[in-house]
């Protein structure tokens, strides 16, 4: 293949360079909106983030754009173009296939329809006013139908915008896996929630200051081989990590000083995001194909770490005595074997971004079957609170007493993200997956773990998943990782084979 770029293929690399300059600039203001920006401030920034996003949704389906796909897919200039160059191009195909139909005004309107939403959700969630916040979530989901019908799907509606998030996973995937994981997990909860040995938890909940989960917060991530030259931790109300470039990979994180848990675990799990982000080979940046190649795939990162490391007993066979160092005489009079069964307690909560690791996925059950609902005009946004508490009391047996603690607790659709939730589930599902083919090569990883070697699992997963940003398909990440196709069976006998360990249970 030759190595020399022609014209056309520079003015394009160019072209979509610029988008990705565009694309930095948005993630940058999103960050700083998040994080601490000025309330007052925060309409005005909106307005800034809508006409950005406004340019790049113009680059994207304009007709120079159109033209340059047209004449770089010519077999001429097909055949002589890199391999970087090819998926950049099947990349800006996926975009304008998903951009072009849609009025330019309308996704103005709607990026600054977003960015004021989270806003308006932040204060109804602390004022537990649905109400307030429902003409913001009613003007939401009717943009999404109407995307769906601009995109275009085959079978369920929602196909489209699994599409956005995970492609190549479709609603009859979905309904499969999450029936199979739905029919395992109820009973599972209702085995550990009868159990006679239920685990100490009381000594979790002393007063941890924020300063010192902070340091311990930067410890483990150093631990986990994330770059600080390449990124850095502040405090947000819902925790993420964003990736501008590599060299520039910021964490967020929240810290309850009532439950240490809040900031540690949710570090590991955003570090876990950040590792992929800042070791996306750096061939890549300036492409669309700087990022990770799908939210599940995301989230197989961060569950994983968070899930198979950090709450893993020898993961803290290593870190326990750290912890104590930092919590100033919290867990001196508590053996290791009880800490490792209180972080690990189990069973119905209230809360996503808290709930344990047995239950999680049956809290992104509830919402996948909501959003698949609204989508299909089956559900309305004003039911929303009665159908959440309902499904809730179904799959887990408890029913939130306000909204701040139920339908109101997330930002995902306050920011739009309809499609998201599902790679939740999924991610843990591949997480699971990837676990059991990283042990045919890191056979001793529980022993790694004891001895607090971390850059083994970073650079497996550099090798296998991170490298190649968004130049493969989340399906074919892992099939090549894995060898399978999507299963749940990894995750639902981990599942079983832990919590049956850890509530003594007999099996």
């Amino acid at each position: 293949m030759s190595t020399k770029v022609t014209t056309i293929e520079q003015d394009f690399l160019d072209y979509v360079k610029k988008i990705s300059h565009y694309n930095e600039a948005v993630g940058l203001i999103a960050w700083d909106l998040r994080t601490g920006a000025p309330r007052k401030g925060a309409s005005q920034r909106s307005e800034v983030l809508g006409s950005i996003s406004s340019e790049i949704f113009r680059m994207s389906t304009s007709d120079e754009m159109k033209s340059y796909l047209t004449s770089l897919r010519q077999e001429s200039e097909w055949n002589k173009l890199s391999d970087i160059t090819k998926a950049t191009v099947e990349e800006c195909e996926r975009q304008l296939e998903k951009y072009e139909n849609i009025p330019p005004e309308e996704f103005k309107d709607y990026v600054v329809l977003t960015s004021k939403a989270e806003v308006a959700w932040e204060t109804a969630k602390n004022e537990d006013n649905f109400a307030s916040f429902q003409p913001y979530l009613e003007k939401i989901v009717a943009y999404n139908r109407k995307y769906v019908e601009w995109k275009g799907y085959e079978g369920n509606k929602y196909n489209a915008l699994l599409d956005d998030f995970e492609p190549g996973l479709t609603v009859d995937i979905i309904d499969d896996v999450f029936g199979k994981l739905k029919d395992a997990l109820v009973p599972l909860v209702k085995e550990v929630t009868e159990a006679k040995n239920q685990p100490e938890t009381g000594f979790l909940f002393k007063h941890f200051p924020a300063e010192k989960q902070e340091a311990l917060s930067r410890e483990i991530l150093e631990n986990m081989q994330y770059d600080f030259d390449a990124g850095r931790l502040d405090k947000t109300v819902h925790p993420f990590a964003i990736g501008l470039n590599p060299g520039d990979v910021r964490v967020t994180t929240k810290y309850d000083e009532a439950d240490f848990r809040t900031a540690v675990f949710g570090t590991i799990h955003e570090g876990g995001h950040a590792l992929y982000e800042q070791n996306v080979d750096e061939k890549y940046v300036g492409t669309p194909l700087c990022t990770g190649t799908s939210m599940g795939i995301h989230e197989s990162q961060s569950l994983f770490w968070e899930n198979f490391v950090g709450r893993h007993h020898s993961f803290w066979e290593k870190y326990y005595d750290l912890l104590k160092k930092y919590s100033a005489g919290q867990f001196d009079d508590i053996d290791l074997e009880t800490f490792y069964r209180g972080i690990n307690v189990a069973g119905p909560s209230l809360i996503r971004i808290e709930a344990d690791e047995m239950t999680y996925s049956l809290h992104i059950i509830v919402r996948y079957e909501l959003e698949k609902a609204l989508i299909n005009e089956e559900l309305e946004v004003a039911d929303l609170p009665k159908a959440w508490n309902d499904k809730m009391e179904e799959m887990l047996g408890v029913r939130p007493s306000n909204d701040s603690e139920g339908v109101l607790q997330d930002v995902h659709w306050p920011s739009g993200a309809f499609g998201y939730f599902p790679s939740y589930a999924l991610g843990y599902v591949y997480a699971a997956q990837l676990k059991q083919a990283m042990l045919r090569d890191i056979p001793d990883y529980d022993e790694k773990l004891k001895q607090g070697e971390l850059a083994p699992i970073k650079d497996w997963f550099t090798k296998h998943v991170h490298q190649f940003g968004k130049s493969k398909k989340p399906l074919e990440i892992l099939k090549d990782a894995t060898g399978e196709g999507v299963t749940p069976d990894h995750l639902i006998q981990y599942l079983r084979d832990k919590y049956r360990k850890v509530y003594q249970v007999d099996q």
